[in-house]
């Protein structure tokens, strides 16, 4: 049995603030991942949703609310909450019903209405949930997490805030060009030097913001897709969902313990290299075979940290791959094409689902203006609250 799916279609909500329900955008997504296999929704015969907990209980059952909303009809339904990593543990999911045999098509949602300014825990008092601990002991919002990743790049490895800026400048430049992106304006590196500080060193314009929008994917089988006359599909080869390994010798929040490493020798591979590695691992390929990569570019500074943990330069080397221009268009290894989260902001059930729509078009050759020429593989990354790995291979 082949380890690939093929991915019949992908399908967006454009990202903004309409102030509107999430389900609105998921199934405005799934509409068009459904037009864009040329499938009836009775075609489907499991749905995956990507939870949102900002959406009230309906969130907390997405996969079963966008099939109510699209009309039931039977399909099984699954729904999973991963943070920033639920899309990619629905892709995964999906997958893994495609591969046993237990469905031909899967249909996998994801959308968010994110509330304005940072993301705050759910309601109530829970002193035995991280996430909640480090908003009531630190005070540590999103914002202050990127600004010390920030401030450790700059100590260990020299990264400037022009280095920052300029990820900003790419990766805008790039969201200029695509219709989805809620921010569709270029920017120089002086405007983002002139943006307010945020969490010093990063300023307004280095940090993501959060959004509404919704993304899907119709996945199937290899001998559906081929039943369907689709000979040469995009096709997911690899699915990375990996957890860290202790000890953890750099901090994530909502973790506000000691460095256990002070006692325990750390592992060989920090966490976020560990989640590509899995990924190239399972599809038998490595980082030199990419065309291009979608990243979790949170803030600028975190781009250039994907840069090394995905294995496109050396530790400590990602602000020199940045000016060197090898992540830009017509460089080496194009990273974020669609404009990232810089253009985006966060819909975080539909974010890892995103990634592999802009893949999928750029392997399909359907990504106007932002065509990467004769692009064959890309790879997706991000990372989950709580330790989800997320990563995603598709080749063509």
């Amino acid at each position: 049995m082949t380890a690939e799916v093929a991915v019949l279609g992908a399908g967006m909500h454009p990202w903004g603030k309409w102030g509107r329900g999430f389900v609105e955008y998921g199934v405005a997504a799934a509409r068009a991942a459904l037009a864009d296999a040329g499938l009836d929704w009775r075609d489907v015969g499991a749905v995956v949703g990507a939870d949102t907990v900002r959406g009230g209980y309906p969130g907390y059952v997405a996969g079963a609310t966008f099939a109510k909303a699209l009309g039931w009809q039977g399909a099984r339904v699954t729904n999973v909450y991963a943070a920033c990593a639920s899309g990619a543990q629905a892709i995964d999911t999906a997958r893994a019903r495609i591969l046993a045999g237990l469905t031909d098509v899967a249909l996998v949602v994801g959308a968010d209405a994110a509330p304005k300014g940072f993301f705050r825990p759910a309601g109530g008092d829970r002193p035995d949930d991280p996430d909640w601990l480090r908003f009531r002991v630190l005070g540590a919002t999103n914002p202050t997490y990127f600004g010390l990743y920030a401030r450790r790049r700059m100590a260990v490895h020299g990264d400037t805030v022009e280095d920052f800026a300029q990820v900003k400048v790419k990766n805008a430049a790039m969201g200029a060009l695509n219709p989805r992106a809620r921010y569709r304006k270029r920017v120089t590196a002086e405007e983002v030097a002139a943006s307010p500080v945020v969490a010093d060193p990063l300023r307004l314009l280095d940090i993501c913001a959060t959004s509404d929008g919704g993304a899907a994917l119709v996945l199937s089988s290899m001998e559906f897709a081929r039943r369907h006359g689709v000979a040469e599909p995009v096709r997911i080869r690899a699915v990375s969902t990996v957890t860290p390994r202790y000890p953890s010798a750099v901090l994530d929040l909502p973790d506000i313990a000691t460095d256990s490493a002070v006692a325990v020798e750390p592992p060989d591979e920090p966490f976020r290299a560990s989640i590509a590695r899995a990924a190239y691992e399972e599809a038998g390929i490595g980082p030199e075979d990419l065309s291009l990569a979608e990243v979790y570019d949170l803030s600028t500074a975190l781009e250039l940290q994907w840069y090394e943990d995905l294995g496109l330069c050396g530790e400590g080397e990602g602000a020199k791959l940045l000016r060197e221009g090898a992540t830009a268009p017509g460089g080496r290894i194009p990273v974020n094409t669609s404009g990232g989260l810089a253009s985006f902001g966060e819909a975080v059930p539909a974010q890892a689902i995103a990634q592999v729509c802009e893949l999928t078009w750029q392997l399909r050759g359907q990504a106007g203006e932002r065509q990467i020429p004769h692009a064959r593989v890309g790879v997706t990354a991000n990372q989950g609250l709580f330790g989800h790995g997320s990563a995603v291979l598709a080749v063509r």
